[in-house]
């Protein structure tokens, strides 16, 4: 028996099965932290946005409809929080919380160098300018494709295109260049 997709998933949510959205939740839960906590400089205030997103999917299961891809629907649900976030307090920047900056294997030398490419590119993650830095995290984090990212974020598919290929361009460059 193969496994339910997030769309089957959703619409039994929206039916009533709670289970469903467990699993959901359990699919999703890691790299949508993720993508909101390198979104968000401050940790408490991405764990109150995380709750806050997976609140209003809730509130939203009855109206949902699979016309995309449910982690489109549901990255669409973040990228809204975040801008009301940043629009809150007068910002149009993503930050990127690097506290979480963990390196390579056992010998210091390599777990060194492994920790000055992660800087390195931590670095760059945080100086793209925002809307590539939001196409990139949407893409890694969230595994959308181009076109999601543009549902997601209201932009042109070139638009979102351009963005992923500048922000790779770059992070690629500073990452090599260490």
């Amino acid at each position: 028996m193969t496994e339910a997709s997030d769309e089957e998933l959703m619409l039994a949510y929206r039916a009533g099965d709670a289970a469903a959205f467990e699993r959901l939740y359990a699919r999703h839960r890691t790299r949508l932290f993720r993508f909101v906590l390198r979104s968000i400089k401050v940790r408490a205030v991405a764990e109150e946005l995380y709750q806050e997103i997976w609140m209003r999917l809730i509130e939203a299961r009855a109206s949902y409809t699979p016309k995309a891809r449910f982690t489109t629907w549901l990255y669409t649900i973040a990228h809204n929080y975040l801008v009301d976030h940043w629009r809150k307090r007068g910002l149009n920047l993503v930050a990127l919380d690097g506290e979480d900056v963990a390196g390579g294997g056992p010998d210091p030398a390599d777990h060194a160098e492994a920790r000055e490419a992660l800087s390195r590119f931590a670095n760059a993650l945080a100086a793209l300018p925002a809307l590539q830095r939001e196409a990139f995290l949407l893409h890694e984090e969230g595994g959308l494709t181009v076109a999601e990212i543009a549902a997601a974020t209201g932009a042109g598919e070139e638009a979102a295109k351009s963005r992923l290929r500048y922000a790779l361009a770059k992070l690629k460059a500073a990452v090599n260049d260490g």
